[in-house]
C-alpha cells in the first residue's frame, strides 16, 4: 500500500512540474489587471524631478508616460533607495527600474533590460576653486571622493587603479554627492554625465562646481530594467518604445529636456 502511494505521489508531482513548464507566463495580463506600472525612481534632472510647481517632471518621467499610454495602464513613481534596487523589483514593490540605469553585464544576471535609449558617462565633478588643482586621475590620488551608493560612479571610482584608493563616501544620491563637494566635505563627484550637464549652470546652485573635462571615464547606456521572468511585458515595451521613435514622441521628449545628443537611437 505505501509503495502504491509512493508511486502515485510521484506520478502527481512529475504532472506538476510538466503543467509548470508549459505554463504561459502571466506578466503582461500582470500589469493590465491592476491598470498601472510601478516604476522605481530616485529623483535628480533631466531625468525625475520636481519642477517649480511641486509637479513630477523629467525625461525619464515624460518617457514612461508617453509607454504607458500605450500599454493602456497608468505610470506610478516610486522613490527607491537606489542600492535596493533589485529587491525592490524581485519583491513586486516595483515593475520597472527606470531612471537612468546602466547596463552592465552584472546587472543582467539579475534583470531583463529593454533596448538601450540613451548614452552616458561618468564624470568627475570639482569646485572651480580647485580647477588648477585636479586635472587628471593622477592629480587626484589621495583625494576624497564621493559617488551615490550602488551606482555607476561608485564602480567608476572601484574600478580605477588610481581612485579606488581614495577615500570613498558612498551618498544617497547623486544631488547628495554634489553637495559633499559643495560643502568641501569631499573633492571630487563621479555622477552622471546627464545630470552635471542639467545643473551645473550659472544660474543654479552650483554654479561654483565644473566638470573635469579631461577625464574620460567609461560610456554606458541606459535602458529599463525588468525582473528576468517578465518577457511579455518586455517585448511589449521595447515594440511601443519602437513605435515612439518612429512616429517622433521620443525625439520630441529629448528636445523638450535637452537630451538629443543622448539618445541612442539614431
Amino acid at each position: 500500500m505505501k509503495k502504491k502511494l509512493a508511486l502515485l505521489l510521484t506520478a502527481v508531482l512529475s504532472l506538476s512540474v510538466l503543467a509548470g513548464c508549459g505554463k504561459k507566463t502571466e506578466d503582461l495580463a500582470y500589469i493590465k489587471d491592476k491598470k498601472e506600472m510601478i516604476m522605481g525612481i530616485t529623483l535628480y534632472e533631466p531625468m525625475n524631478y520636481y519642477d517649480e510647481n511641486g509637479e513630477l517632471t523629467g525625461f525619464e518621467t515624460d518617457f514612461a508616460n508617453a509607454v504607458c499610454e500605450k500599454l493602456g495602464v497608468k505610470a506610478k513613481f516610486q522613490e527607491i533607495d537606489w542600492e535596493q534596487k533589485e529587491t525592490e523589483l524581485k519583491s513586486k514593490a516595483i515593475d520597472c527600474i527606470w531612471n537612468g540605469l546602466t547596463v552592465t553585464e552584472e546587472r543582467k544576471e539579475n534583470m531583463a533590460f529593454s533596448t538601450a535609449y540613451v548614452s552616458n558617462r561618468q564624470v568627475a565633478v570639482i569646485r572651480k576653486a580647485d580647477a588648477e588643482k585636479y586635472t587628471d586621475t593622477a592629480s587626484m590620488k589621495g583625494a576624497k571622493m564621493v559617488a551615490e551608493n550602488g551606482s555607476a560612479g561608485e564602480t567608476a571610482i572601484v574600478s580605477d587603479e588610481i581612485l579606488k584608493e581614495n577615500p570613498l563616501i558612498k551618498a544617497g544620491a547623486q544631488k547628495d554627492a554634489l553637495l559633499e563637494v559643495k560643502a568641501g566635505t569631499s573633492d571630487v563627484a563621479v555622477i552622471d554625465y546627464i545630470m552635471a550637464k542639467a545643473v551645473l549652470k550659472d544660474d543654479t546652485d552650483y554654479a561654483d562646481m565644473m566638470i573635469v573635462e579631461s577625464i574620460q571615464l567609461k560610456p554606458e547606456e541606459y535602458a529599463i530594467g525588468f525582473r528576468l521572468e517578465d518577457k511579455e511585458l518586455l517585448a511589449e515595451v521595447n515594440k511601443i518604445m519602437d513605435e515612439l521613435v518612429a512616429d517622433g514622441t521620443l525625439g520630441k521628449i529629448a528636445e523638450k529636456y535637452d537630451m538629443t545628443e543622448n539618445l541612442a537611437f539614431k
